[in-house]
């Protein structure tokens, strides 16, 4: 199988769904227009975001989707999430024990998960 280069998120608004990973990433916007746009992520790593009314065939329901990011250790868990609450991110979840590791979970304009966690 060939490496996974794009993740896409279906999304109500493209420009304000790049404004906020943009401002998530603390990076620009590569490539973006009225129905899609490109989010450095990692390289070779582009998420897309795509405006729900241009996808063929028809998506599925908004915020079905998560993103996870593996951070060092709890230390970082936490202050990723400082960050997000000072950056206005809706939190889903507070930093939390669970059995993979230490979490917190932010989302997104359309309820897209973003997960930071550090592995047990």
């Amino acid at each position: 199988m060939s490496e996974i280069n794009f993740i896409l998120l279906y999304v109500e608004d493209v420009a304000r769904s790049a404004a906020f990973y943009s401002r998530l990433l603390a990076k620009p916007i590569p490539e973006s227009s009225a129905n899609f746009a490109l989010v450095p992520a990692a390289p070779g790593l582009m998420p897309g975001l795509w405006r729900r009314s241009e996808v063929a065939p028809a998506g599925s329901a908004p915020g079905a989707g998560e993103i996870a990011v593996r951070l060092a250790d709890e230390a970082a868990v936490e202050a990723e999430h400082t960050r997000w609450q000072a950056a206005g991110v809706r939190i889903a979840q507070p930093p939390t024990h669970m059995d993979f590791g230490f979490t917190c979970v932010g989302l997104d304009p359309d309820g897209h998960r973003i997960r930071a966690f550090a592995p047990a």
